[in-house]
């Protein structure tokens, strides 16, 4: 089933986010080799794709996983939730209609 993990980010984090961004991309290139990422990104805390020092306010990802418990085990290892960048992690249920 499709899961949607939406992560909040800590004020004041986009340092932290930088440092860690490498090993947070490797996780999900895992997951699209794998066939089972639908989207990722980042979400800008200014209304442009390249925010600068604005930095982000948090992440969206959407993937596969055979159960919520699963979807939460993946995000609670999470490079840039040990980071400190994260500051919240929501994951639902997600239904993919187009």
């Amino acid at each position: 089933m499709w899961y949607a993990i939406i992560a909040s980010d800590k004020d004041d984090s986009l340092a932290a986010r930088m440092e860690a961004r490498p090993a947070h991309l490797e996780r999900l290139q895992s997951l699209r080799d794998q066939g089972r990422l639908l989207t990722a990104g980042p979400l800008p805390r200014a209304d442009t794709e390249e925010p600068g020092s604005a930095g982000y306010r948090g992440s969206v990802i959407i993937a596969e996983f055979a159960s919520l418990r699963e979807a939460r085990r993946w995000a609670d290892t999470d490079p840039y939730l040990k980071a400190g960048v994260y500051e919240q992690i929501d994951i639902s249920p997600y239904k993919q209609v187009y």
